[in-house]
């Protein structure tokens, strides 16, 4: 195959999401959708090509790599360890683990957490659901902030005891996923993947009041009796995925109906819509596929905006639906993935991509999932709640490629309009076969993926065009079939230089940017790890006649003896040299204009003059003095220095 140049991306920025802050969730991407809304969007700068590098950090304790991660307030990454959960750094040599709780290890043993639809909430605490019915919160840290080794349970709760005392034997036990709404009630979900209306007890959904589990924890003599509400679901229906919430309450979606949950000292049900599924989907003998779907209705968790709930049907073909977050009424609706023609099965099973800004557009990613599943998981004996990859996922999927798995990723828009919604189909690309659930950066503007060429048989990283589809750039990692993804979705470190996706041979794979050097010691390396960038709003600077030009760069340089130079990569620069001045953050966190000189320079450090017409597409860099104990030098510690700096341009 003819060896394409891809240039770095020039950084596009989109408005932040617009989701409003739950008060009982961290104020960070805090759940494997990363917010409440189940969005799949994140605000944090993602790799744009400057001077890029692959690398993996090795599994060497867990039965495979950190199939997901979210994040508390402090930036550390909590992902699934032995059952249980752990905090780890992802971006050196090997996955290392700060602190974590294992089941085997610090309790009872003979269960594992849901680690899919566990969060972090507002006080950094880690709150799970577990396999075998109950409801932990887990203290992760101390009260100087530093990670403890083994995690501190400070609730327990037996969720399913409590369901057999008040709804009786015969209920689905399978508690599934659990979130806090906007009043701080603990909503939860029993459930599975495979829920067939024909086969499975009736399951349950229901909440746990806000005062309890403000209070839990806490030496509190409340009466859990008195605070945990249940409303039984019909026989054979049950969640198959997350629970999300906005506003107007917690939103639930079964293999039957979609439902938007009030607490109201019991479970109002402000809507309840029904939606129609043809079942799970399977692999027809001669199609070339082995697998099929998980799900037996939707494959997706219900994802908001602040007047929306968004799904797909499973019908065929399969329909996104858009409904009022007020009453439920469906406000329009579209069949996707219906370009792909007749020979080629679909099934929606990872979540959809909701972008929404609050403009009155929410932009849709929609991907064909089909042929991941196990087949085996349509046998009556199937035991859909065991949430093991051998069990889940189809073994020719995982050995052999994507393949065996069917193509398809659409982008549709619901626009409102005087009139109400409309749907509109904006791109589709049906060379794509993703498993990778794609993730949009609206601090770079482009939409990422992990996939294989399967002409080269090559896994890479993509960088998407988010208004047309294109693929702007490509980062290759390995055409060895280990380096499979995990089918989960693409993590992206919040300090705005990683993307990391697990796969199947025990490592992560990291897509970084190398942003920063030191020209006078070309021997001495950086660590990635000690890089970061994060978009800055223009109200944020404080700086009258200024505005962003760049993110924010915070660079660590340790080992610092003496004075030297840093020089820092960025692109997308439209003006003259001249146009520009460089800010630095304070310890107090004011954005000051830099005390002393520095030049902005093409590649290799020749100065441009103060009239050069700038091209957004070059990379230049910024060199400025670096020493110890200097001004700018935001570290305490001796022989160390880090700087967070920034370009801004004059516009007055």
């Amino acid at each position: 195959m003819k060896r394409r140049f891809w240039a770095a991306l020039i950084p596009r920025p989109l408005p932040a999401k617009a989701v409003a802050d739950n008060p009982y969730m961290a104020d960070s991407d805090n759940s494997i959708h990363d917010d409440v809304y189940a969005t799949d969007v994140t605000d944090a700068v993602a790799p744009l090509g400057i001077y890029s590098r692959i690398s993996t950090s090795l599994e060497t304790q867990n039965i495979q790599a950190p199939s997901a991660a979210f994040y508390d307030t402090k930036g550390h990454a909590v992902t699934p360890f032995l059952g249980g959960v752990s905090i780890v750094t992802m971006d050196g040599d090997r996955v290392e683990r700060l602190g974590s709780f294992v089941p085997q290890r610090d309790d009872v043993g003979g269960f594992s957490f849901q680690i899919s639809y566990s969060f972090v909430d507002s006080n950094d605490n880690v709150v799970a659901p577990t396999s075998h019915g109950h409801i932990f919160v887990l203290r992760t840290m101390d009260d100087a902030g530093e990670v403890l080794p083994v995690f501190e349970k400070i609730v327990d709760i037996d969720l399913v005891g409590e369901a057999v005392e008040a709804l009786g034997e015969d209920i689905d036990r399978r508690l599934l996923s659990i979130v806090y709404d906007y009043e701080g009630n603990l909503w939860f979900v029993t459930g599975g993947f495979r829920v067939y209306p024909d086969r499975d007890p009736a399951g349950f959904i229901g909440y746990i009041s806000r005062e309890y589990m403000q209070n839990a924890g806490q030496n509190s003599d409340l009466p859990l009796e008195e605070h945990i509400f249940f409303y039984p679901l019909a026989p054979g229906e049950g969640a198959e995925n997350g629970i999300a919430a906005n506003e107007d309450g917690a939103v639930i979606l079964t293999n039957l109906a979609c439902y938007m949950l009030a607490a109201e000292d019991g479970v109002k049900v402000a809507w309840s819509t029904p939606y129609e599924s043809n079942g799970a989907n399977d692999a027809q003998e001669g199609s070339g596929y082995t697998g099929g779907g998980l799900a037996w209705g939707s494959g997706t968790s219900p994802t908001l905006t602040d007047d929306l709930v968004i799904f797909t049907d499973n019908l065929d073909p399969i329909n996104l639906l858009a409904l009022s977050s007020e009453t439920g009424e469906i406000l329009a609706q579209i069949p996707v993935l219906d370009q792909l023609g007749e020979g080629v099965p679909v099934s929606v099973e990872n979540s959809i991509l909701v972008y929404s800004s609050g403009d009155g557009t929410a932009s849709v990613i929609v991907a064909n999932w089909f042929g991941a599943g196990n087949a085996g998981l349509a046998d009556p004996d199937a035991d859909s709640s065991v949430q093991s990859y051998a069990n889940l996922y189809d073994a020719n999927w995982m050995n052999e490629g994507n393949a065996y798995i069917a193509p398809g990723v659409e982008r549709v828009d619901f626009v409102k309009g005087e009139g109400g919604y409309t749907a509109e189909k904006v791109w589709f690309r049906e060379d794509l076969r993703e498993t990778s659930m794609i993730k949009l950066s609206t601090a770079t503007g482009y939409l990422y993926g992990y996939w294989q060429d399967l002409e080269s048989g090559m896994w890479c990283y993509e960088a998407l065009d988010f208004e047309t589809g294109e693929t702007l750039l490509r980062a290759e990692v390995s055409s060895l079939s280990g380096y499979n993804n995990l089918a989960v979705g693409l993590i992206a470190d919040p300090n705005g230089n990683a993307l990391y996706c697990p796969t199947n041979c025990m490592e992560m794979v990291l897509w970084q940017d190398e942003i920063a050097y030191l020209p006078e010691c070309p021997f001495k390396e950086i660590p990635l790890s000690n890089m970061q960038r994060h978009r800055v709003e223009k109200d944020a600077l404080g700086i009258e006649g200024l505005s962003p030009a760049s993110y924010r760069m915070t660079i660590c340089v340790e080992n610092l003896r003496e004075e030297t130079t840093l020089a820092l990569r960025v692109n997308g620069l439209d003006a003259s040299a001249e146009a520009y001045a460089l800010l630095f953050l304070d310890a107090d966190g004011t954005y000051r204009e830099f005390p002393g000189e520095w030049t902005l320079c093409q590649e290799g450090g020749v100065s441009l003059p103060d009239s050069a017409a700038l091209e957004e597409s070059a990379i230049y860099e910024i060199r400025l003095p670096l020493a110890d104990a200097a001004d700018i030098d935001l570290s305490p510690q001796e022989f160390e220095a880090t700087v967070s700096v920034l370009l801004a341009k004059r516009t007055a």
